[in-house]
């Protein structure tokens, strides 16, 4: 049992740095190739953890060379408009000014049903709303509405808006962060001063301090009622 416990742990090692090394993408962000990829390597991750009779030096080979066929494709996709078509494929008009494309329907293989769930889910329940419905290499459909139903933006309006900052943790578990409080530029004094505001005593009673897109600062006690 140790021995088996001492595997699985080299193995999580090798593979959340190889993970690490083939980029931050979520399941649903993942191309054909890169998913394919990723189930292999936990297969050969699988085998030696559980059978001490397999070198475990087999298994790391394995994932170290699918790691690299990895990234070798992932350059070439990146640095080549043919082989990313073929590699990645091409998107597809699902839904061209407000009617759906049915060859194209039938070539993804996607029922009309599905196509309606997807874009109840984001909040078009009407075809006839929608300019374009586009199914993503990733397998994604990306929606882009009509003018007439489309929310005004402020800029459509004719409003000065300020641009939002970028929202970062200056407090985490009674901690302060000093690199997020010089990139938010913001001096301890300053977060002390909107701490006293909001009757805070001690910043080590916050569990977190987040400075907001608007130029705030939120705080959250780690005794705080959250139906207050």
């Amino acid at each position: 049992m140790p021995l088996v416990a001492i595997r699985a742990l080299i193995l999580y090692t090798v593979l959340v740095l190889v993970m690490r090394l083939m980029g931050k993408r979520q399941i649903g962000q993942l191309q054909p190739f890169e998913l394919v990829i990723t189930i292999v390597i936990a297969e050969l991750a699988v085998i030696p953890m559980s059978d001490t009779g397999i070198p475990l030096l087999n298994g790391i080979v394995g994932i170290l060379a699918l790691m690299a066929v990895q990234i070798l494709i992932s350059l070439i996709d990146l640095h080549n408009e043919k082989a990313r078509a073929i590699i990645c494929g091409k998107p597809v008009i699902l839904i061209q000014n407000g009617k759906p494309v049915l060859e194209a329907l039938r070539k993804a293989r996607i029922n009309i049903n599905d196509l309606l769930e997807q874009l109840r889910a984001k909040e078009y329940p009407n075809v006839s709303d929608i300019a374009y419905a586009i199914l993503e290499t990733n397998g994604s459909i990306s929606v882009i509405p009509k003018a007439d139903v489309k929310p005004p933006s402020a800029k459509d309006l004719g409003t000065p808006v300020a641009q939002p900052h970028y929202p970062i943790g200056l407090i985490m578990d009674g901690k302060v962060i000093e690199k997020n409080l010089q990139m938010a530029g913001i001096s301890i004094n300053v977060l002390r001063q909107k701490a006293e505001e909001r009757q805070i005593t001690d910043l080590k009673d916050v569990f977190f301090a987040q400075y907001t897109t608007d130029g705030n600062i939120d705080f959250f006690m780690k005794e705080e009622d959250p139906a207050q």
